[in-house]
C-alpha cells in the first residue's frame, strides 16, 4: 500500500511517501538557490511520491530566521518554478509549505545555537533581529521578543499575504500547498489558548481562535486552482494542559474541510510559553494515531509525521486504514533512496524498476553479478 498511487481533486500522488518540509535555514532574502535545488533534487530521484520545500514565509516578518525561504516578493518564483518543474519532470508531485512564523520569528539559525536574534548576532553576523508580531504580547519563551498584539489591519494584512503567496505557488508550478498551523508558528498561536489571550472576534472561544485559519483557507483558494490539493500542518495536542487538544483538532478539521481543505498533516507540540509539557510520549510513529482519530472522525484525509522511518510501520498505517500518507523528513537526510529502499523491503521492486532508469539499469545489473558469484 505504501507505494500505490492516491488521487486528491486533479492530483494524483505516485506513491503514499511524502518528503515533509525541512527548513535549510540557507536562502539569501527568501530565495532558493542551487542548494535548495540540489536538496530536494536527491528525494525525487529517490522515489518519493511528493517533495515539498521547507516552509516559505508569505510575509518578510514572517520568516523565521534570516535563512528562510519566502514567497513575499515576485522575484522569488523562478527559483522554487525551477525546483517545481524537476519534480513534476521525474514523476513526483512538486508541493510548497507557506508560513508566518508569528512570535516565533527574529530567531538567529539552529546552528547558531536556537533563540532569538540579539545584539551579538550582529555584532558576528550582521543579522538584525525584528519585530515580531502575534494573537497577543506573549513571549515564544523565556528571554523571547515580546511580539505586539496583532491589530485588525495586521490579521487582513497576513490573510492577503497568504492569498498572494498561494498565487506565487501557483504561478511556480506547485500541485500542493501546505499551510504551517502547527509547531508555535503563528496560525497555531491563534489556535492555542495558551498563546491567544485576544478579546475580539480572533480570540476566546474555539471558534473564534479558528477563524484566522479557516480566512487563510478561503483566501488561498480564491486564487488556488480548484483542482489542486491544499493540505494543513496542524499540532493535534500542545501537550498542556489548558491547551490545544485532540478534540479541538477533529472540530477544526471538519471545518477546514468545508473550506476547502483536501488533507490534514497532523503533528504535535511546539507552542512554545512559559509552560512546557509535562509528557511527551516519544517513540517510533507516537503522532500517527492523532492522524489516524482525525482522519475517522471526519472522514479527511490525513498524514502522520515523526520517527516513521521502519517501512512495516509507515505500509502498516496507510494498510490498516490509519492514515492516507505518511511522510518524513530527516531519516530522508540519512537515507534520501528510502522510499526505493523500502519497496525492496516490503518485498518489492527487486529488479530495480522503480528506480530511475539511468541508476536501475546499473543496480540491476550489479545485483546480477553478486548472485551469479555467490554473495547474494
Amino acid at each position: 500500500m505504501l507505494h500505490s498511487p492516491f488521487t486528491l481533486r486533479d492530483v494524483t500522488f505516485p506513491n503514499r511517501i511524502v518528503v515533509s518540509p525541512m527548513s535549510q535555514y540557507a536562502a539569501r532574502d527568501g530565495h532558493a538557490d542551487d542548494w535548495h535545488f540540489a536538496h530536494l533534487s536527491r528525494f525525487v530521484l529517490g522515489g518519493a511520491g511528493t517533495v515539498f520545500t521547507e516552509a516559505a514565509a508569505v510575509e518578510r516578518h514572517g520568516l523565521r530566521t534570516h535563512g528562510d525561504l519566502g514567497l513575499w516578493q515576485d522575484s522569488q518564483i523562478d527559483g522554487l518554478a525551477r525546483i517545481a518543474a524537476f519534480v513534476r519532470a521525474n514523476g513526483s508531485v512538486p508541493g510548497i509549505q507557506l508560513a508566518h512564523a508569528g512570535r516565533k520569528a527574529s530567531e538567529r539559525r539552529p546552528r547558531h545555537n536556537e533563540g532569538p536574534l540579539n545584539n551579538e548576532d550582529v555584532a558576528l553576523r550582521g543579522e538584525t533581529p525584528w519585530e515580531t508580531i502575534a494573537p497577543s504580547a506573549l513571549p515564544y519563551g523565556e528571554n523571547w521578543h515580546v511580539p505586539r498584539e496583532m491589530t485588525a489591519s495586521d490579521i487582513a494584512e497576513v490573510v492577503d499575504a497568504f492569498r498572494s503567496a498561494a498565487a506565487r505557488a501557483d504561478a511556480a508550478g506547485f500541485d500542493v500547498i501546505d499551510v504551517y498551523a502547527g509547531h508555535g508558528f503563528l496560525l497555531h498561536q491563534f489556535l492555542s489558548p495558551l498563546a491567544n489571550e485576544r478579546e475580539d472576534a480572533y480570540g476566546g472561544n474555539l471558534a473564534s481562535r479558528m477563524r484566522l485559519s479557516l480566512e487563510v483557507a478561503d483566501a488561498i483558494r480564491e486564487v488556488w486552482p480548484e483542482g489542486k490539493a491544499l493540505f494543513f500542518r496542524v499540532s493535534a495536542t500542545d501537550w498542556i494542559d489548558g491547551g490545544w487538544t485532540l478534540e479541538d483538532t477533529v472540530i477544526l478539521a471538519r471545518e477546514l474541510k468545508d473550506h476547502g481543505v483536501d488533507l490534514l498533516d497532523c503533528t504535535t507540540g511546539g507552542i512554545g510559553g512559559a509552560v512546557k509539557p509535562a509528557h511527551m510520549p516519544i517513540h517510533p510513529g507516537f503522532q500517527a494515531p492523532f492522524a489516524a482519530a482525525v482522519r475517522e472522525k471526519t472522514e479527511i484525509a490525513t498524514m502522520a509525521v515523526g520517527m516513521i522511518w521502519d517501512p512495516e510501520l509507515a505500509d502498516g498505517l496507510v494498510r490498516d486504514g490509519s492514515v492516507d500518507m505518511v511522510a518524513l523528513a530527516r531519516e530522508l537526510l540519512n537515507d534520501p533512496n528510502w522510499a526505493l529502499h523500502a519497496a525492496r523491503a516490503l518485498n518489492g521492486d527487486q529488479d530495480f524498476s522503480l528506480w530511475k532508469p539511468a541508476f536501475g539499469w546499473w543496480l540491476n545489473k550489479r545485483e546480477r553479478l553478486l548472485r551469479r558469484l555467490g554473495l547474494r
